[in-house]
């Protein structure tokens, strides 16, 4: 792990090694400069992948792709996540999480370019590939990150980077469908995204906090071989994390890569609106997100996720029973309301788990979310050319489904070191009172008072 300060080494505020903050305490310059920081890193990785998704249709025309090769050539992309996610713990620890976050970017945005620009199926595949190898790292850089930033403030904020970026992703599906409308050429528009975004992403680097990845941590206080055996103890919860976030990430993914040509294909709409389906699932994602952590404060994370997941299955499953532009649309938008919360609540519980490593936790949950956008694309693409695409999207309200039998309620669940609701609720899963501390093994979450 590298220390020393970012390129902004001469800014005034606290240093390394500045603990996490007390309840209430007011954040300093620093912390208000880096948090907006971050929030650049997480709308640029939102918006330049989101820019390419609404022009999936003229690249499936123009290679002459079916579905089920556009949804192989998909899936390189949380494939290539997939064989990189595990190295980003490493290379956040040598590189600092604030470099992985902005100049990973630059990767991201190279690979969304060429993706536009390939001339047949195996070079689409190989540039998404990229592009995806590349996101994963970054991914795990603005998340380490934003809880970095989380923790020198005392209080929950990561909803609201989550929240911008989906605000990205709105403004690069918005830019998209306006560019697929216009009939822009592919590299022009690919072209102009990349470079403006990219800037966005290296000024945002000057921004952000100094020092190592621990700095706002407290030294555990257990012996080793007690965190060796909570760490055993906490590999199933991971895969359990893991399963709540790729379903979350299924039901995102289907938006992202089928929803316009859903709304082209099947049902007819103009290229400008076919793109609506995938800005209207991130514009209500977006909200849910601004207004997560109030949610969370108030029912808890875990009754937020479930309440979600049945929405997903209720929208979506209308949609598809009842078809339409509008109510495709629609339902589109309902299910990511529905999982606004849901991968934010999963990275932070695995990041609180204890006994282990700094960032081992969210590696691991990122990485396995990632599942949920490999095996979408090609299903999804399989049962259209089999059935049809309608039918291939059912696995949307069946992810719903997924997340309703695994959040953790029944069968005495702690919630995971996720913040629990003020009052009491009917039907709520039972949880113990605890308060905000800033202090434990990751000292951004709240710490359970026996």
């Amino acid at each position: 792990m590298t220390s020393g300060t970012t390129g902004d080494a001469g800014a005034a505020g606290p240093g390394p090694g500045r603990p996490a903050a007390e309840p209430g305490t007011r954040p300093r310059p620093r912390e208000r400069r880096a948090r907006i920081a971050v929030a650049a890193v997480f709308l640029t990785n939102g918006a330049v992948f989101a820019n390419l998704l609404p022009r999936y249709p003229e690249i499936k025309a123009s290679l002459e792709l079916s579905n089920a090769q556009l949804g192989a050539a998909v899936a390189a992309f949380p494939f290539g996540a997939l064989l990189a996610g595990l190295t980003a713990s490493a290379l956040v620890r040598r590189f600092r999480s604030s470099r992985v976050a902005s100049f990973g970017m630059v990767v991201v945005a190279v690979g969304i370019l060429l993706a536009g620009l390939v001339p047949n199926w195996g070079l689409l595949a190989g540039a998404l590939f990229v592009a995806g190898a590349a996101d994963a790292v970054v991914d795990v850089g603005q998340n380490a990150h934003a809880l970095r930033v989380q923790r020198r403030y005392g209080r929950s904020i990561l909803n609201s980077f989550h929240a911008t970026w989906s605000a990205g992703s709105v403004l690069g599906g918005l830019t998209g469908s306006a560019a697929a409308g216009l009939a822009l050429p592919l590299g022009l528009h690919l072209g102009v995204s990349a470079a403006l975004f990219v800037a966005v992403a290296l000024v945002a680097y000057r921004f952000l906090l100094p020092g190592p990845e621990d700095s706002e941590r407290e030294p555990a206080a257990s012996p080793a071989r007690v965190r060796s055996r909570a760490g055993v103890r906490a590999l199933p919860v991971l895969l359990l994390l893991g399963v709540i976030a790729s379903a979350g990430a299924l039901v995102e993914d289907s938006g992202a890569s089928w929803a316009a040509i859903y709304l082209s294909g099947s049902l007819g709409a103009a290229a400008a609106v076919a793109g609506l389906g995938f800005v209207a699932l991130q514009a209500l994602e977006f909200l849910g997100r601004v207004v997560g952590d109030r949610l969370v404060d108030r029912f808890g994370q875990w009754a937020v996720a479930r309440a979600g997941a049945a929405l997903v299955v209720v929208a979506m499953g209308l949609a598809l029973a009842f078809p339409t532009v509008p109510g495709t649309i629609v339902g589109f938008g309902l299910a990511g309301l529905g999982v606004a919360t849901l991968i934010p609540a999963a990275l932070h519980a695995a990041d609180e788990l204890p006994g282990l490593p700094a960032g081992a936790g969210l590696t691991v949950v990122s990485w396995l979310l990632r599942i949920g956008f490999l095996v979408s694309p090609p299903v999804v693409g399989l049962v259209a050319d089999a059935t049809s695409l309608r039918a291939g999207l059912l696995v949307v309200p069946l992810a719903g489904l997924v997340i309703i039998a695994a959040v953790p309620c029944r069968g005495g669940a702690r919630g995971w070191g996720t913040r629990p609701p003020r009052r009491g609720r009917a039907g709520a899963c039972p949880r113990r009172r605890v308060r905000w501390s800033g202090r434990g093994r990751a000292g951004d979450s709240p710490t359970r008072r026996v």
